[in-house]
């Protein structure tokens, strides 16, 4: 069953710690596998670690995750060559698409060359549920900060834009990247757009912002905009907790 509307949750977040594993499926991922509204299956879930190069074991770690979560899991490889004979039929088949971190420049770039910027779209406009963690938050977006070129953050202005804002990550967590996101919004690098906290994320329905969510305490979102004097005016969002 398809969301009601194209949908995407983007985060900072959506793990958590695990006892058993090197990690585990944190409240802001439950949330978007339950706004697929799957009744009477098991929702399926496909990750896609593009921008770590597809990790086995960070793959692995998924499937054991989402087997105790009760979801059906696969998987998008594409190193050396995509591991389904049709994407997207894959794609468009799935409740929820789940995008890992790691490279969002070279996410962008191996999508690109294998149609998946389309498939995308059309996914989303068919009520897959888009959903993701820094690089897999920045994707859906027009842009955001990256460490994808190096230890100094750049921009990235070449997103999906299936959301026409700008996406800042790691908010709190990593010093540089909010002076920066505020600069490149103030020179017209980027466009106004929105930024979280680790432990925090945005839903989207179609592209407007309708909630900010936070499965981590005192994690915060953001609306950052151009000011009329050519300054960065940043606006705190009400975010609602969740767990």
């Amino acid at each position: 069953m398809p969301a009601d509307a194209p949908t995407i949750l983007a985060t900072s977040g959506g793990i958590s710690s695990s006892d058993r594993l090197p990690w585990g499926i944190g409240a802001l991922t439950r949330h978007a596998v339950d706004l697929a509204g799957t009744t009477g299956r098991a929702p399926r879930v496909c990750l896609l670690a593009t921008a770590v190069g597809d990790d086995s074991g960070l793959i692995g770690t998924f499937y054991a995750n989402a087997v105790a979560e009760g979801w059906q899991p696969s998987h998008l490889a594409l190193f050396p060559m995509p591991n389904l004979d049709d994407v997207r039929e894959h794609l468009l088949s799935r409740d929820v698409v789940w995008v890992w971190g790691g490279s969002v420049a070279g996410l962008l770039a191996m999508w690109r060359l294998h149609g998946l910027d389309e498939i995308f779209r059309e996914a989303w406009q068919a009520g897959v549920v888009l959903t993701g963690v820094s690089a897999g938050s920045i994707c859906w977006h027009s842009g955001g900060t990256t460490d994808s070129f190096g230890p100094e953050l750049r921009p990235v202005t070449n997103g999906l834009g299936l959301l026409p804002h700008s996406n800042g990550v790691h908010y709190d967590s990593e010093p540089r990247r909010r002076p920066l996101f505020q600069r490149l919004i103030a020179d017209g690098t980027l466009p106004a757009g929105y930024a979280t906290d680790d432990g925090a994320g945005l839903l989207y329905r179609g592209t407007e912002l309708v909630e900010a969510l936070s499965e981590r305490r005192r994690a915060g979102a953001y609306r950052v905009d151009r000011g009329p004097d050519g300054t960065a005016v940043e606006t705190p969002l009400d975010v609602r907790r969740i767990s």
